[in-house]
């Protein structure tokens, strides 16, 4: 892959070091291309040295092959780390007054930008809004890592290290596998829940379920896809569904119990258009987790665990409604049994929650959890059906949003 490395003038300059190393032991051509002020941090025979190539700030530096045009044309992936506040204020305005910034114009491949600045800064409303227009116009802007900052100041702005810069800019740089090029949910907000919550039993063991998170993931990709502010609540979502997200604008809120998803969903919701609870939420509790690690004791019988029903999150959202005309979709993952079948429950579910839209699917072995594709039936408050979808994971994210869509353009 042909990699673009731009460098800001920032303390955290000499990360770009390390990445720049990184990216070329996986095998990726890199330039570097740093701002003037990049280089007073660190020397471009340092950036020649570990890229095998020219390196230069100027726009008159080879001006026979227009290389401020031809450096952002040539790209598969442009990442600039670290992006300072000045950097995302001239790319959010469109400044060509610098060989990078140049380049940033002319790149027609995903652009990932890795922020690195003080707290103050990073928090300050220009540049909140500077990274807000950038999002929108598709540049995936990370979100700094908090720590350890120049002097003794702490807190968010941190560049995140490079291992993990590289892991979210080569996902991103891959691309998903079904883009949506509508665009129905812009000036949207949106929150969707992932992932399976836990309840501790003790320091080690939960009662939980299966879970994977995949199904969430892809919601809140679609979402952001089609234009939406996203807030993902994940629940013990793997890294590699979610730094993409990251990159791509999502925030996401990891949380690990059902009373950590209820707090975190219902802080969101407050400004949203629409809720998608697509997470597996425990439907019950340990009354009280032990601190110490239950042991077995041979010939004692194993002890009892008293359970406590967990709230009912989806059936409280669709009865508040936390922001006029909110739109709420819930998951029902069902089995048959011998009161009846996978629908039957489902509809009985959707009659009982009260949500716009239930999306019902049978779960079990190599069914639902875990898996690339999935299969649901979408019903309305009444229990009716309103459509099905079948097919990968993301296929079925946007024949939810379409039918969550049609409910928001209603209302």
């Amino acid at each position: 892959m042909r990699i673009l490395l731009g460098v800001s003038g920032g303390i955290a300059a000499y990360k770009a070091v390390l990445l720049l190393r990184l990216l070329r032991e996986q095998g990726h051509a890199v330039r570097v291309v740093p701002t003037a002020a990049a280089l007073r941090f660190v020397g471009a025979p340092t950036f020649e040295a570990l890229s095998g190539e020219p390196v230069s700030a100027e726009v008159f530096d080879d001006v026979e092959n227009v290389q401020h045009v031809a450096l952002g044309q040539g790209a598969d992936l442009v990442i600039v780390a670290p992006a300072t506040a000045d950097l995302l204020a001239r790319a959010a305005t469109g400044r060509a007054d610098d060989l990078l910034t140049s380049s940033l114009l002319a790149a027609r491949c995903p652009v990932v930008m890795a922020p690195a600045m003080h707290t103050e800064m990073w928090e300050h409303a220009a540049t909140r809004a500077n990274v807000a227009t950038l999002r929108d116009r598709g540049v995936h802007v990370i979100e700094p890592a908090s720590g350890r900052l120049t002097g003794k100041d702490t807190g968010p702005g941190r560049l995140p290290d490079p291992e993990e810069i590289a892991r979210v800019a080569l996902a991103v740089a891959a691309g998903p596998a079904e883009p949506v090029t509508d665009q129905d949910l812009t000036g949207r907000s949106v929150v969707v829940s992932a992932g399976g919550t836990r309840e501790p039993i003790d320091p080690v063991r939960f009662v939980g379920n299966r879970s994977s998170g995949r199904q969430g993931a892809a919601l809140a990709a679609a979402a952001r896809a089609r234009g939406a502010r996203v807030t993902l609540v994940a629940a013990h979502v793997a890294a590699d569904l979610t730094d993409p997200l990251v990159a791509a604008g999502v925030e996401v809120v990891p949380v690990s119990t059902t009373a950590e998803l209820r707090t975190a969903v219902r802080r969101a919701a407050v400004g949203a258009d629409a809720v998608v609870m697509a997470a597996a939420v425990a439907d019950f509790r340990p009354v009280a987790a032990t601190e110490a690690k239950i042991k077995k004791v041979a010939g004692q019988a194993p002890p009892s665990i008293e359970l406590v029903e967990n709230p009912d999150v989806l059936a409280e959202l669709a009865a508040e409604r936390l922001r006029a005309g909110q739109v709420v979709v819930g998951f029902a993952a069902e089995t048959g049994d011998e009161t009846g079948g996978v629908l039957e429950h489902g509809r009985a579910k959707a009659r009982r929650k009260g949500a716009d839209l239930l999306a019902v699917n049978a779960v079990g072995e190599a069914l639902g959890f875990g898996t690339e594709v999935n299969e649901v039936t979408l019903l309305d408050e009444h229990g009716e059906t309103v459509a099905k979808a079948a097919g990968s994971k993301r296929q079925v994210a946007d024949a939810i949003w379409d039918a969550a869509v049609a409910r928001m353009t209603a209302s």
